[in-house]
């Protein structure tokens, strides 16, 4: 088997928090240790770069614009330019972690160009009038300037997606977006979620809970309404952001809501792990928390739409792990919760087994065989000779 050293770039839009997408950056790291990050800007804390090893990523020009480090998002007209600076003609596998702009890097013929989709960038498709909506930018100048920048955005991401080989998305709601917005088929690679944090419980209590950043479109609100509704049953709700307002003003009104803010880890696996069932109201790409409330063996309610379809098993049979509610309505929420009681009950093992699929191992499994597939349709399928067992050789040391 030839030996070559596999040079790899990882790009990914930006470092300045660990959520989704960053624990998708650190699963690839693991698999292609040698990888060299490149992000428009870095400003993780030495405290959060944990999960990079330390490493930091080579910026762009915008990590040095003022007020950068507080309002790098201001810069979203500027970044296309921005990644499209890097110089990557040293790499033959160039790794994209996209949710904006990364897959636009300019990559060479001789070199695979892979780009892991979290979404097309949400705000310039088909979410347009929602984020202009919430930003108060529907009249006047700047309104136009925004609209005019972000159709400037589309026909340059439309354009660069000719600059990538082989798409992955998170799920299949995000592989019909691509499809929809590039034109383009890709493999379908769920994102890791750690169920090994936690564990199976099979005795419940009688509460319900959500858990999640308070932001309009996670609809928070929405599920403290309809339990308001139903004062007969409990409900706990963990997390923080813009509108825990609205939400304290809801549980004041009534007894059953209990708001318990921003948590530790332990207290949100505890209050997973006990609960009755996980209410989640989002349109989510994927959706980590339903994933991580199966992992604990507690069923869940979820809106119908996005990736809940596709982690959450609603059958009628012995693998069935929750149900979905058509609509983001408190009306629809109540008769959920009303049809869960009227079922039949849901067996923890099922959630735990279901929860399973989307284990960092399967993540690993089904990427490196992604990557695979793309390394053997070019040059490199005779440079490697079986690339999936090569690329497995570059592996940190489990």
């Amino acid at each position: 088997m030839n030996t070559k050293q596999l040079r790899v770039a990882l790009v990914h839009e930006w470092f300045v928090t660990y959520a989704g997408s960053e624990r998708v950056v650190e699963q690839i790291l693991k698999i292609f240790p040698q990888a060299d990050l490149f992000s428009v800007v870095d400003f993780m804390s030495d405290e959060d770069r944990k999960f990079l090893g330390g490493r930091k990523a080579r910026t762009s020009f915008i990590q040095h614009l003022p007020k950068a480090r507080t309002s790098f998002r201001n810069y979203l007209p500027l970044m296309p330019l921005a990644v499209e600076q890097f110089d990557l003609s040293g790499y033959d596998l160039i790794i994209s972690s996209s949710h904006a702009v990364a897959k636009g890097v300019i990559t060479g013929p001789g070199q695979v160009h892979v780009s892991y989709v979290h979404s097309p960038m949400r705000y310039a498709w088909d979410l347009q009038h929602q984020y202009l909506n919430e930003s108060k930018l529907t009249r006047g100048l700047k309104a136009w300037i925004a609209r005019a920048s972000l159709h400037y955005l589309r026909l340059w991401d439309h354009r660069t997606a000719h600059g990538v080989d082989s798409f992955m998305a998170n799920s299949a709601y995000i592989a019909r977006r691509i499809e929809k917005v590039y034109g383009r088929r890709s493999a379908v690679v769920y994102p890791p979620v750690d169920v090994e944090r936690f564990a199976l419980r099979q005795d419940k209590s009688d509460f319900y809970v959500t858990a999640s950043r308070m932001v309009p479109y996670k609809r928070m609100p929405l599920i403290a309404e309809a339990f308001a509704r139903m004062p007969d049953r409990k409900l706990v709700i963990l997390g923080d952001g813009p509108d825990m307002g609205r939400i304290r003003e809801i549980a004041d009104q009534t007894s059953n809501v209990q708001v318990l803010g921003h948590r530790p880890s332990a207290v949100l696996v505890e209050m997973m792990s006990t609960a009755r069932a996980f209410v989640f109201a989002a349109e989510e790409d994927f959706g980590i928390t339903p994933v991580e409330s199966q992992a604990c063996g507690t069923p869940v309610i979820a809106f119908g739409r996005g990736g809940a379809c596709e982690t959450v098993n609603t059958g009628r049979g012995p693998d069935r792990t929750g149900l979905l509610f058509a609509e983001q309505s408190v009306e629809s929420i109540c008769e959920a919760v009303e049809r869960f009681e009227q079922s039949e009950p849901i067996d923890p093992m099922a959630c735990r087994r279901n929860a399973e699929r989307f284990s960092e191992a399967a993540f690993k499994e089904h990427f490196l065989g992604a990557v695979a597939d793309a390394l053997a349709d070019t040059h490199y399928a005779t440079t490697f000779n079986d690339p999936k067992q090569w690329i497995l050789r570059t592996e940190t040391p489990q």
